[in-house]
């Protein structure tokens, strides 16, 4: 899943990126309002993490465009304003949730997790192809009944694969939804990953779900023969 950090704080942004990478999430980042608002508005999110307190357009604002807009994403305002009348404003503006910094990253964690599975347009807690199971949620994958033990990259590779079973993903896709970064044409990381993850959910298994379009990048299907 996707998320939008919108944060003015480098340490917090980085703290909140960092420890949601590592439970699977692919995260974005802006650090004023008015890059939060262009980013929410023309992005695809799964959910938004907004502060209140920015330089350009403040959270009210930018929670005020989204709703306006359309958007109907989860939004969980994340701020050191604390008093009753900021919770009720930032509810009635459309936010699903109110968080006070500061906080445990285990609650925020969790409501994000909340969140999501109650999101208009939830995504199942449960993806299948072929033998291979993976709960989201749990984050736990397993093929013909064996646990399959994943780190947390292989964990977001995987998913990105169960996501869009079938579509044919190129290594830059896979870099910027996997790593966040640009694909270096010199770099192997995402060959590397790949043949990772091959080894634990194919090498003994049949029949064989990640299969290499040469030249073209990668794709998860449940098909009789390799690629």
């Amino acid at each position: 899943m996707r998320l939008l950090i919108v944060e003015d704080e480098r340490k917090m942004a980085d703290y909140l990126r960092q420890g949601l990478t590592e439970n699977g999430f692919v995260v974005d980042v802006a650090r004023d309002g008015i890059d939060g608002q262009h980013l929410a508005l023309t992005g695809e999110y799964d959910l938004i993490i907004l502060d209140v307190m920015l330089p350009g357009l403040d959270g009210w604002q930018v929670m005020q465009a989204l709703r306006q807009a359309g958007k109907v994403m989860p939004v969980l305002f994340l701020t050191a304003r604390d008093k009753v009348e900021d919770r009720v404003k930032g509810l009635e503006l459309g936010a699903d949730d109110y968080l006070i910094k500061p906080f445990a990253f285990s609650e925020l964690l969790a409501r994000v997790r909340s969140l999501l599975r109650r999101g208009k347009n939830r995504e199942p807690e449960m993806l299948r192809i072929a033998d291979l199971e993976v709960d989201v949620f749990k984050r736990r994958a397993s093929r013909g009944g064996d646990r399959i033990d994943l780190t947390a990259k292989e964990f977001a590779l995987l998913m990105l694969f169960m996501r869009r079973q079938g579509e044919v993903l190129s290594r830059s896709q896979i870099a910027s939804q996997v790593w966040d970064i640009n694909f270096d044409s010199d770099s192997n990381v995402v060959d590397v990953a790949v043949r990772r993850l091959r080894s634990k959910i194919d090498d003994n298994y049949a029949p064989k779900l990640i299969h290499t379009l040469r030249g073209m990048g990668y794709v998860l299907e449940a098909r009789d023969s390799n690629a």
